[in-house]
């Protein structure tokens, strides 16, 4: 169980220079609850890689954000003619590209397609964040590629989500958020 009174001091201090919001704590709450309920004793580098990934893609609001620019400059952020719809960043992790949000809608019985901005939802959000990058369903690339008993690659880890972009940024959130993880648990 995570000491939650310790890992929010931590994470104020460390990341957040001193102050947190509320809708941060929310955010961060629902992604160590789902952790919790759902984990049954994975490795917690997964949750640190986790939240340094909501941390990085909601600009630090652990929020279900829009993508800045909505896609405007990408093929994913045109209008589909059949939907309606645009396909850009939403989520914990910028879902992106109508595939991967009919892919997550049929893992999670829910119609992101038609309804994309549901990807919004903090539970939606989370559940994405999680699933995607356990099973690797983005990128191809998962969790336990990256952290397992014979490797500890914070840095390549975010192939994950998006090749290597702010790769190194990320795992120096992801190093903070396991200190704080890893002196609460155990």
């Amino acid at each position: 169980m995570i000491n939650r009174k310790f890992f929010f001091d931590y994470v104020r201090q460390h990341l957040f220079n001193g102050s947190l919001k509320s809708g941060s704590v929310a955010g961060l709450t629902a992604i160590l609850d789902y952790w919790e309920s759902n984990s049954s004793k994975k490795d917690d580098r997964w949750l640190a890689y986790a939240l340094a990934t909501t941390h990085h893609e909601t600009d630090r609001t652990f929020r279900g954000i829009e993508e800045y620019g909505k896609g405007k400059k990408h093929e994913y952020g045109k209008i589909d003619p059949e939907t309606g719809a645009a396909y850009y960043g939403r989520g914990f992790v910028q879902l992106t590209w109508r595939k991967n949000y009919k892919n997550m809608g049929d893992i999670l019985g829910v119609d992101l397609v038609h309804h994309p901005e549901k990807a919004l939802n903090i539970d939606i959000a989370t559940k994405i964040l999680f699933i995607g990058m356990t099973r690797g369903t983005f990128t191809s690339k998962k969790f336990a590629d990256y952290f397992n008993s014979d490797m500890d690659d914070w840095i390549n880890a975010r192939r994950i989500i998006n090749g290597k972009d702010k790769a190194n940024l990320i795992a120096g959130y992801g190093k903070d958020y396991y200190a704080a993880i890893s002196y609460t648990t155990g």
